[in-house]
């Protein structure tokens, strides 16, 4: 009798109609903003030791803070491209990220650097020996540097409107390893686009995520540029009549690797018909059940170089120039604390954020231990502590892997991987973690 009633149930509810489940229009929204960030007094340049601290000398084309707010239900973050060498240090992300939760209710933000070596130093602070007196307009720009990407942030918030989305992802040739000697080298291929589109199909943005470094405007032209990553925006811009955002990945041994092309207008252009090509070829929807969660964790990693040496510091200070290598130290006195961001919109676009230039193959692995439709890494993400070479990388020796510019100790840039992957399963549900 109980096999007959179970299966005389079975067939009541197979006969049953299937019903779609869809979300209110209303409850995934996007909004834009952008604003120039150029400086407009001469400043150290970013990037390039053998610069020290010699000025700036004007601009080729201007560095932009471009944002993007996404709102699920009542949860939004915010992405942000930045045409800077690296995001904002932990006291401006500190004040940017109280103004934004309480003007533009944001819990999440994610403020990637795209790694030109043509932006401004971000460093300098406002004391003596470590900025004040010698860099004076410097630090008076860098005072006003949080509360102009806190305003776009607000600003694209203000904007919401409802929205659909898409990602569309291929491998391209257009990077190389710099770094490696072993065959065959690592490297990410992936090109991905997110394309953000209103409920009739017309583009709000489109983001690009893409890891080589933005090096090939020349080292000696003291003038601020965002490098091939502005050619590559305003061509996508152009094609596509929208906004374009990029967002640098993991970068620390990925050169471009231009094909019959040369400098970084043409570099750019290439990469950015690539980028047309995806978004064009993406189809945007709105999702049936928007979310996003979102989680954020700062590591203490020991040191591979004592800071409290003042041969070291006089060495450091030759290479660069002392007060930028001041505020370095400042940093890592009691050890490195890089900071890691994992957010997860609806339940299908994994986004992982280091504070750092990771090499390749860390964003290649998290993506195959990902069993996420979409996972993109944001390098340069809210902060910037150095290099983080995978252990093999670090066996092989050579820049970006030695400890004078990738002081965290051996294995941190795995452990907080290992982290993100915790941390997109946790959200997914399919694991649970105990964080007492």
């Amino acid at each position: 009798m109980l096999l007959r009633f179970l299966c005389l149930m079975t067939l009541s509810i197979a006969a049953l109609p299937i019903t779609t489940i869809h979300a209110d229009e209303s409850d995934f929204r996007v909004g834009y903003a952008q604003k120039d960030a150029t400086p407009q007094v001469a400043m150290p340049m970013w990037g390039y030791g053998a610069r020290r601290d010699l000025l700036s000398q004007g601009t080729l084309d201007p560095l932009m803070a471009k944002a993007i707010v996404i709102e699920a239900g009542t949860d939004r973050v915010a992405l942000v491209g930045l045409d800077m060498g690296r995001a904002p240090t932990t006291a401006m992300m500190d004040e940017i990220r109280a103004t934004i939760r309480e003007k533009a209710q944001i819990e999440y933000v994610l403020i990637v650097g795209s790694h030109t070596h043509h932006g401004p130093v971000l460093e300098l602070t406002d004391r003596e020996g470590f900025g004040k007196g010698r860099f004076d307009a410097a630090i008076d720009y860098l005072k006003t540097l949080p509360d102009l990407i806190s305003t776009t942030i607000i600003e694209a918030a203000s904007k919401l409107q409802p929205a659909r989305i898409g990602v569309t992802s291929a491998e391209v040739p257009y990077n190389r390893n710099r770094h490696s000697k072993r065959q065959p080298a690592a490297r990410d291929p992936q090109l991905s686009v997110i394309r953000f589109d209103d409920l009739q199909g017309k583009p709000i943005t489109v983001l690009v995520n893409f890891a080589a470094h933005p090096v090939m405007t020349k080292g000696e032209i003291l003038k601020f540029s965002a490098d091939y990553p502005g050619f590559m925006m305003n061509y996508v811009e152009k094609e596509l009549n929208a906004p374009c955002v990029f967002i640098q990945g993991a970068s620390g041994d990925m050169s471009v690797n231009a094909i019959n092309v040369t400098g970084p207008q043409g570099f750019g252009e290439q990469l950015g018909a690539e980028c047309v090509k995806l978004a064009k070829a993406t189809e945007t929807i709105a999702p049936a059940r928007p979310s996003i969660k979102g989680r954020v964790d700062r590591f203490h990693f020991t040191t591979r170089i004592d800071l409290n040496n003042p041969a070291v510091m006089a060495l450091y200070g030759a290479a660069f120039f002392p007060e930028l290598i001041r505020n370095f130290a400042e940093d890592y006195k009691d050890g490195m604390h890089p900071e890691l961001n994992t957010v997860l919109i609806n339940r299908e676009i994994a986004i992982v954020g280091g504070s750092g230039e990771f090499f390749s193959n860390h964003a290649v692995r998290l993506r195959d231990r990902s069993y996420v439709k979409h996972t993109l890494f944001f390098g340069y993400c809210n902060g910037y502590m150095n290099y983080f070479p995978t252990i093999e990388a670090i066996s092989e020796g050579g820049y970006g892997a030695d400890a004078p510019v990738s002081p965290a100790q051996i294995g941190a840039g795995e452990e907080m991987m290992n982290k993100a992957l915790i941390n997109i399963y946790s959200m997914l549900g399919k694991i649970t973690v105990d964080d007492k």
